[in-house]
C-alpha cells in the first residue's frame, strides 16, 4: 500500500469540446464536478494496469466523457459506460455515436453487474463524491469479478481508505478494501482542475485485487466484527465488541485492550475465527 502526496500539475485550460456548446450542466444533487484537464484524464486512464487479464472496463459516471475518449481509444479492452444523468447520456450518445450500444443509462449502485458481465472487468471513474464509498462497497460485493479499480475520490476519503492501522483515518472501508485489494494513492488534484470546482482536493486511487485472496474465516461474520468494532471506535474492543462476546464460552480473546483502528485486517480475521467457535 503506497501513498504519494504530490499534486499533479497540468495545463488546466478547459478544452472547447468540454466547455463549449452542448456542455452538460453539473448537478449538485448528483455530486457532479467535471474534470477539465484532458492530460490528467489520460493519466488516469493509463493508470489501468490490465493486471488480472481482463478485457472489459466499466466507467462509472462518465459525465461529459473526458475519461471516456481515452478509454474508447484503447483496443486492449472494451469499455462500457453507466450514467444516471439523462443530460449526460444524450451528450455521450452525440459525442460517441459509434459507441451508443455501450452507453447504459442507470444507477451503478442498483445494477446487477453479473447481468452486464460474464467475465472479469475493471472499474474506472471520476466517482461522485457523495456515493464514492458506496461504490467501493458494491465493488466488494462483486470482488471476484473485479481485479482492478481506478477512481477519483475526495482527498479525505482517499486517504482514509489507504490509511494503515494505527492512523485516526483508518476505518471500516480501509479494513474491507485492504483485505482484498492492494491500494495505491496515485496523486492528488486541485479544486481548480474541475468545473465547477469542489470545495475539497481530490485523490486518484488504484486498487489491484490480491491473487487468490480468500479470508480464512466466515466473510459475513468478518464484516460484522469489523463494523461492530468501529461503531464505538473510541472505546476499547472489550466494550465495542461486547455484543458479540458470549462470556459463557470462556474464550481467550486477544486485542480486547486495543481500539478498533489499531488492528490490521489480518487481526480482524483472527478475531472472527475466534467468534466462529462460539456460534
Amino acid at each position: 500500500m503506497t501513498y504519494k502526496k504530490e499534486i499533479v500539475k497540468h495545463n488546466t485550460a478547459l478544452s472547447p469540446r468540454l466547455g463549449g456548446r452542448g456542455a452538460v450542466r453539473a448537478k449538485k444533487s448528483l455530486g457532479q464536478h467535471f474534470l477539465k484537464d484532458e492530460h490528467i484524464a489520460q493519466t488516469i486512464v493509463e493508470s489501468l494496469t490490465l493486471l488480472g487479464n481482463y478485457k472489459q472496463v466499466l466507467e462509472v459516471g462518465p459525465g461529459m466523457g473526458v475519461l471516456t475518449q481515452f478509454l474508447f481509444q484503447n483496443k486492449a479492452y472494451t469499455t462500457t459506460l453507466i450514467e444516471l444523468d439523462k443530460e449526460s447520456i444524450v451528450h455521450l450518445q452525440k459525442r460517441f455515436p459509434d459507441h451508443v450500444s455501450q452507453i447504459i443509462e442507470g444507477d451503478f449502485l442498483r445494477v446487477n453487474l453479473k447481468r452486464l458481465f460474464t467475465e472479469p472487468f475493471a472499474i474506472i471513474g471520476n466517482f461522485p463524491y457523495n456515493i464514492s464509498s458506496q461504490i467501493l462497497f458494491s465493488v466488494l460485493d462483486y470482488k471476484e469479478m473485479i481485479p482492478e479499480v481506478v477512481g477519483m475520490f475526495q482527498k479525505e476519503v482517499g486517504v482514509r481508505i489507504a490509511s494503515a492501522p494505527g492512523n485516526k483515518d483508518y476505518g471500516i472501508l480501509s479494513v474491507f478494501m485492504q483485505a482484498f485489494y492492494d491500494i495505491e494513492l496515485l496523486f492528488l488534484l486541485d479544486e481548480k482542475d474541475f468545473s465547477p470546482p469542489p470545495t475539497v482536493k481530490s485523490a486518484v486511487l488504484r486498487f489491484i485485487r490480491k491473487e487468490n485472496q480468500k479470508l480464512d474465516c466466515d466473510e459475513k461474520l468478518f464484516r460484522t466484527v469489523v463494523k461492530t468494532a468501529f461503531n464505538q471506535r473510541r472505546k476499547t474492543l472489550r466494550n465495542a465488541l461486547s455484543p458479540l462476546i458470549d462470556k459463557s464460552k470462556g474464550l481467550n480473546i486477544p486485542y480486547l485492550d486495543k481500539r478498533a483502528e489499531t488492528l490490521s485486517w489480518q487481526q480482524y480475521v483472527e478475531l472472527t475465527k475466534i467468534f466462529e467457535k462460539q456460534q
